[in-house]
């Protein structure tokens, strides 16, 4: 592995291109939007931990499993919905603020929200009329009361489907203070504070999946003055010609390739709670918000760094796109890895926390954090497929990993229950990433790994896989074995990351945020 040199060491340490080698236009953005981006995944994180805590706690695992298989559906529902009109409209937006300063902006609007509008009509009317559809999804219930919450969830359909779709044309705009506002801060603490009230005063299956839904509405209506905002601060030039086939064509791909990114993570939930038991479909869940809240960096650059990338590849800038693309990699992999390390090392102790009977998922919990250290090290490379405009791609790789996924799911499942579900989706995920990697580097031609990122991976071998496992080693999966280890390793990560900085890229990232100009996120 090439050595890297500390910062302050006798010899400079090698620094990233600069605006001059195509490297630095979007930096400042994408760290800007990063940052806050991050801010808003730790908060998504914080109150959807404590949101399960809430359920669970106040329904026990068998009725936290019925609502979080309702959520699933429901989570699953609306992201098919959209057509993949919201990540069509990141990519078309933000190539259109490059080409007419956002003059076709109101023409992709009028294309892409009417069919979502439509389509998530008519699901919510689906619902509504199938009844024999509650009894399949929500075994443990009683028949009304399954109907009567899947028809709750209906309602807040259309609503919640539009709203996604308003929020991906901000994102156009290379603005992720709506998004983050609203779905990772906004509805988060919202149904935290709905839920906490009816678990000591009401606590049913229903009223927790009011609590979750109803935040949902005052996020529509945010969506729609944010996106008003950015519209008149932009208003472009001339009328580019209609778009009509171009987005669809790229958006039915996406469509259907969401579909299955979204029910990789709710998979193992529904067939658990079909083929298995809600305690398990319970404890899946957990499960499922740990890794999440480990890929919340990831999230975030993702959130930032694809409107930047599409804006770079629509102006000609292929170099700039590259650096953007190996840089933020670099970072996602240098401050992801160390969670799931944790998590790796004291699974037990960390699925304790949401009560009697989690812990028995910790071997799931170790699996998906094995698959996770590869999902964060490949980077982005789905959002920068997405943002060339290889939709297609992108779907026949989702398709993939969700026919591995579904496949291995409904063998596992019935025979090992939350370990099997854990290793579907960790099969999915190396399957999904490992593909778009390849794709990514062969294909359009973007490299990921260089000097900085093979330093990322020593400091966080060295530095936090050697304290963490050596303390489990001798104190167990225990809470004084876990606090020793995550204090030892913060500190090794500390000073590894301040010494070696520049080549990390640490020192770009922190130095692009104290630049002011014309690159400020609104």
């Amino acid at each position: 592995m090439t050595a890297i040199r500390p910062a302050g060491s006798g010899r400079p340490a090698p620094t990233a291109p600069g605006p001059a080698e195509g490297g630095g236009r979007g930096v400042a953005t994408t760290a800007r939007g990063s940052l806050f981006g991050l801010a808003g995944s730790a908060a998504n994180a914080l109150f959807g931990f404590v949101l399960v805590a809430v359920v669970t706690h106040g329904l026990g695992a068998r009725g936290a499993g019925a609502v979080f298989t309702g959520v699933a559906a429901f989570t699953i529902l609306s992201n098919t919905l959209k057509l993949g009109a919201d990540t069509a409209l990141v990519r078309f937006v933000s190539r259109d603020l490059e080409l007419s300063g956002g003059g076709g902006v109101p023409g992709l609007l009028r294309i892409s929200v009417l069919p979502t509008l439509l389509a998530s009509t008519a699901g919510a009317a689906a619902l509504l009329f199938s009844p024999g559809l509650a009894g399949l999804l929500l075994p443990d219930l009683a028949p009304g009361e399954a109907a009567s919450l899947i028809r709750l969830f209906a309602v807040f359909l259309p609503v919640t489907t539009v709203a996604l779709v308003l929020l991906g044309a901000t994102r156009g705009y290379g603005s992720v203070v709506p998004f983050v506002g609203v779905e990772q801060i906004g509805k988060p603490a919202l149904r935290v504070l709905l839920a906490v009230p009816l678990v000591l005063l009401t606590p049913s299956v229903g009223a927790l999946s009011a609590a979750w839904l109803v935040p949902g509405v005052l996020g529509a209506v945010t969506a729609c003055l944010s996106l008003r905002r950015s519209r008149r601060t932009h208003p472009g030039t001339g009328r580019p010609p209609p778009q009509t086939r171009e987005f669809w064509a790229f958006a039915g791909p996406r469509a259907v390739s969401s579909v299955f990114d979204i029910t990789a993570v709710w998979t193992g939930v529904i067939l658990l709670s079909a083929l298995g038991t809600a305690a398990e479909a319970g404890v899946y869940t957990a499960i499922g918000r740990l890794v999440t809240a480990g890929t919340l960096l990831q999230l975030a650059i993702r959130l930032a760094v694809a409107p930047q990338i599409s804006k770079l590849l629509a102006g000609g800038d292929a170099p700039g796109a590259h650096h953007l693309h190996r840089l933020s990699t670099r970072w996602i992999a240098l401050f992801s890895w160390p969670v799931f390390l944790v998590l790796a090392a004291y699974p037990r102790t960390v699925l304790s926390l949401f009560g009697p009977g989690f812990s028995d998922g910790a071997p799931g919990l170790v699996v998906l954090a094995a698959a996770c250290l590869v999902n964060v090290g490949l980077g982005n490379a789905q959002t920068v497929i997405l943002m060339a405009g290889r939709s297609v791609w992108n779907l026949a790789v989702a398709g993939s990993a969700f026919v591995v996924q579904l496949g291995s799911t409904v063998w596992l499942v019935p025979r090992y229950g939350v370990l099997g579900a854990a290793v579907s989706w960790a099969l999915a995920i190396v399957v999904d990433n490992g593909a778009s990697a390849l794709l990514v580097r062969y294909r359009l031609g973007f490299r990921t790994v260089d000097r900085g990122y093979a330093g990322a991976a020593l400091v966080g071998v060295v530095a936090v896989a050697i304290p963490v496992f050596a303390m489990r080693t001798f104190l167990g999966d225990s809470v004084p074995g876990a606090f020793l280890g995550i204090v030892l390793s913060i500190g090794a990560f500390g000073a590894a990351i301040w010494r070696y900085r520049l080549p990390l890229g640490v020192g770009e990232f922190f130095g692009a945020l104290r630049k002011r100009g014309s690159e400020n996120s609104r």
